[in-house]
């Protein structure tokens, strides 16, 4: 597959899903996934999450940064689940500090796919995470997988603010 139908597929999938599957490692070493809204930081091409404390993600996060988030597309019922489109990237998660420009950059492209969570922002025990991609696992369709180059993706993030990534959630439901 081209590097343009990557992109394009890729790109797709994340300007079409909102949330993702986190992966985050217990205290114990354990495997913990959960269910995470995210944007995409297109000045720093990343993805970010703003998650509360109260969610044990967060706190493994806080102790472990190594990190894996996945996109998938969703089931069509008695369509071939083998074959969704999905996309793996194994991230290097950063905490934001609250107020600093870093963070009022990232505050902006979330608010800008969830414009209705800005009350969260001010609460103390949320904490936006920068996702710096470190490896990317993309699969197109059944036998169809691939290991994108992560400087590319970044590449295609960077060059792509003028996406419908930009879309508002509110956009997304028409």
């Amino acid at each position: 597959m081209k590097e343009v139908e990557l992109r394009t597929r890729l790109l797709d999938l994340l300007n079409t899903h909102r949330t993702g599957a986190l992966g985050t490692l217990s205290e114990q070493g354990w495997p913990y996934v959960s269910m995470t809204p995210f944007a995409v930081d297109f000045k720093n091409p990343s993805l970010l999450i703003h998650v509360s404390e109260l969610g044990a993600h967060t706190r493994y996060l806080l102790k472990r940064p190594q990190a894996s988030f996945m996109v998938c597309a969703r089931e069509e019922w008695a369509a071939p689940v083998h074959a969704l489109p999905r996309v793996t990237f194994q991230v290097e998660a950063e905490q934001l500090v609250r107020n600093s420009p870093p963070w009022e950059v990232a505050r902006e492209a979330y608010l800008r796919r969830f414009p209705d969570v800005e009350f969260m922002m001010d609460f103390t025990d949320f904490h936006l995470f920068r996702l710096n991609i470190v490896r990317v696992r993309q699969v197109t369709g059944f036998g169809a997988a691939k290991t994108l180059d992560d400087a590319d993706v970044r590449r295609w993030l960077a060059s792509d603010r003028t996406d419908p990534l930009l879309r508002t959630a509110q956009d997304i439901r028409r």
